[in-house]
Parts: structure tokens; sequence; C-alpha cells
């Protein structure tokens, strides 16, 4: 059987190899579809005056705290206030058995009297002794010894006076009043239980709820500018519920403590509010604002605006031509949902909030209905008690 040979013309492969090139000619010579522009949503940058702050945990502390101890010793006879009661300064809490302590006071009296008259008799005897002298008819000696009689009558009467007002002072002490004005704490003590001068088992305690004291600290590189600020004027301190900043109080900075602390490089920082609602309670935390100043015409954008990327916090601000433009900014402290920057926008422009992950610098970009309130608008007035940290965000495309 006969084997067919095939062969390929060569013009029929010059043909073909032209038609190839043509083709790859031509597609190489197709312009690439155009990138659909970004989908984002977008927030204006607001200006506005925002305070200079620090935000620190505190606890309340009361004005004036009181332990009521006993001052004599006896039986519990009476509790005149209910546990939790608001007294006033002289409002009575207990009683102990008086009896006995004005008893004393009887006996003190009755010394005083009769010593008292001893010294009025020797008195008399020591006048008409001394017209006596000068005739001889009594001795000089013994006209000393009267002098010496009747001092010693007198100091007697003195000490009889002092033992007397002891006496008083232990039957006043018999009737135990509220030293201040605050709110009583459960009694400790009840009636009919003896209780023993001085002992360190207290009766009852008070707590003045107001004005009242929140303590709170400071790093100690922080301490440089509340010196500064501190020494201009008194700072306002703002006072809320850590889980609930509707409900503040202002108050003013009363104290700054004299040492840091070694172990914590910290300082202690005291201020003093109102508290007649009593809002606050002592020994309660709370979230502690201390205002150091106003910052003027500060440029807000809201805090997702802000992205983290390889040179640094950064925004992509959209420009007229619906193209972005990547800034490196400095975030400064928050103001509720909202940041300060420091440099890199200015007020009125637009930043995006969201689609940031699918931009990069000179991306064409298309503005969305936004789905966050706030968003493609100027940025809110900054909240009042907001808390104080740098913006967040993801990764630099």
């Amino acid at each position: 059987m006969a084997i067919r040979k095939s062969y390929l013309v060569p013009g029929a492969l010059g043909l073909l190899l032209a038609g190839l090139l043509a083709g790859a000619c031509g597609r190489k010579q197709e312009a690439p579809p155009p990138r659909p522009p970004v989908l984002v949503t977008t927030a204006r940058a607001a200006s506005q005056n925002v305070p200079l702050y620090i935000d620190e945990i505190g606890t309340c502390q009361a004005l004036q705290s009181v332990l009521i101890t006993p001052q004599v010793s006896g039986p519990v006879t009476e509790i005149h206030f209910q546990d939790g009661q608001e007294v006033r300064l002289g409002d009575p809490l207990y009683t102990i058995d008086p009896r006995p302590y004005a008893a004393a006071v009887k006996k003190a009296e009755a010394q005083l009297s009769s010593d008292r008259a001893t010294l009025a008799y020797n008195q008399a005897q020591l006048q008409r002794n001394e017209s006596l002298v000068a005739g001889d008819y009594i001795s000089a000696q013994d006209l000393e010894n009267l002098k010496t009689t009747v001092a010693v009558n007198q100091a007697a009467v003195q000490a009889d006076e002092a033992a007397l007002e002891t006496a008083k002072i232990n039957l006043g002490y018999c009737r135990i009043t509220a030293p201040i004005d605050g709110k009583t704490g459960a009694h400790q003590v009840d009636i009919g239980n003896v209780v023993t001068a001085y002992s360190n088992a207290a009766l009852v305690s008070i707590q003045r709820m107001d004005p009242m004291y929140v303590d709170f600290i400071v790093a100690e590189a922080d301490l440089p500018r509340v010196r500064e600020y501190f020494k201009n004027g008194t700072l306002k301190v703002q006072v809320s519920f850590p889980d609930d900043e509707s409900k503040s109080r202002y108050g003013d900075l009363y104290f700054l403590d004299n040492v840091v602390r070694a172990g914590s490089g910290t300082v202690l920082l005291r201020a003093i509010m109102p508290n007649q609602d009593r809002l606050f309670w002592p020994g309660q935390f709370v979230k502690v604002r201390l205002v150091l100043a106003e910052l003027p015409d500060a440029v807000l954008v809201p805090a997702g605006a802000v992205q983290i990327g390889h040179s640094g916090p950064y925004v992509f601000v959209v420009k007229s031509d619906q193209t972005v433009d990547l800034r490196l900014v400095t975030p400064g402290q928050r103001q509720g949902d909202l940041v300060v920057l420091a440099h890199g926008v200015a007020a009125g422009e637009t930043v995006v909030l969201d689609g940031q992950l699918m931009l990069s610098p000179g991306a064409q970009v298309r503005v969305v209905t936004p789905s966050a309130p706030g968003a493609d608008s100027a940025a809110a007035a900054p909240s009042s008690t907001p808390a104080a940290q740098p913006a967040d965000a993801g990764a630099q495309p």
C-alpha cells in the first residue's frame, strides 16, 4: 500500500503567518475598558471650637466622713435615726443610759458646795485674824498657817469646779448627736447593748454627700501641661457615669498632689462638684474629663474616615473632578464620633467615609446615598462626653 505524503505550500504558510501577526497587532491597539467609578459614601469636614481634655476614671469621695464612736460607757437606751437617713448637724443619734453620769454631776456639785463653804469660813477667819496680829493677839505663824489653809481651800474649790465640768461633759456624751450634715449608714449597735468609751467599734457612719470630691489620676507625662493650665486659673472637670454619659455634672479642679507615685508614675488630682440631688455616691467609679482649654476652629471629620497605612494615618479627599487624593493626617482627640485633624484636611473638604479599600490616589468615585447618619453632610457637633482616643482604621491600599 502506498504511503501518501502531504506538503505545506510555502505561499500558504506565509499567508497564515501574516494573518496571525495582523490579528495580534490589531489586538494590541485596542484600548482597555475604563475602570468603573468606586462607590463611596462621604462626609464634609467641619470647623468648630472643641475642648482640649484628658479623660480618666475616678472615684467619688465624701466631702466629710465620720465614724461615730461612744465617748462614755454604758447601755444604749435609744436610737433616734433610721438607717440611711439624712441628718443635720446636732440631730440626735443615740442615747446611752445617763443615770450614772447624772449622779456623778450631783456628787461633784455637792463636793463643790462643801469646799466652797469651807473656803468661805477660812477666809472670814483670816480677815479677823489679820486685824489681831498687830496687837499681838495672834502670832504671825498662826496667821501664815491660816493663809495656807485658805489657799488649799481655794485649790480644792478649783478642782471641784473642774470635776463638775467633767461630769457635765460626760453626761452630755450620753446623748450622741450628728457632728456634720450627711447621710447615715446602717446602725451597728442595737438598743440594750453595752458600749465602751473610746472603743474602735463604730456605732454608725455619716457621709457628707454635697458637695462631693472626685479623685482621679493622670499620667506623669500629662503633668506638665496640667500644671501649666492649672496655674492660669481654675480648670473645669466633667463627671459622668461610665455607661451613661447623658447624666453628667461639672465641678472644679480642687487639688493637685505634690508627689508622683513611684510605682505607677501617676499623680493624684481631686475635683469638687455639687451633688444636691445625690446623683453620685461615695466610692462610685465615674468617668472624669479634665478640660484644659478650648481649641478654636478645629477641623473635625468622622472617625471612620481615618485609615492607617504604612506611612501613618490618612484620609481620601474627594476633589471637584470626582477623583480622590490621599492625604496624610495627624488625628487628635476624639469628640464623640468625630476626630480632630491637626493638618491634612481643610474645613469644607469632602472625605471618604466608606469604600476606602477599593481606592487608590486618583481613582474615580461616585458618591452613593449614605447609609449612616451624618455621611455626605457636615460633621455633626461634638458630643459633650466622648472618650478621647486616636482614630481606628484598616490598612492602606
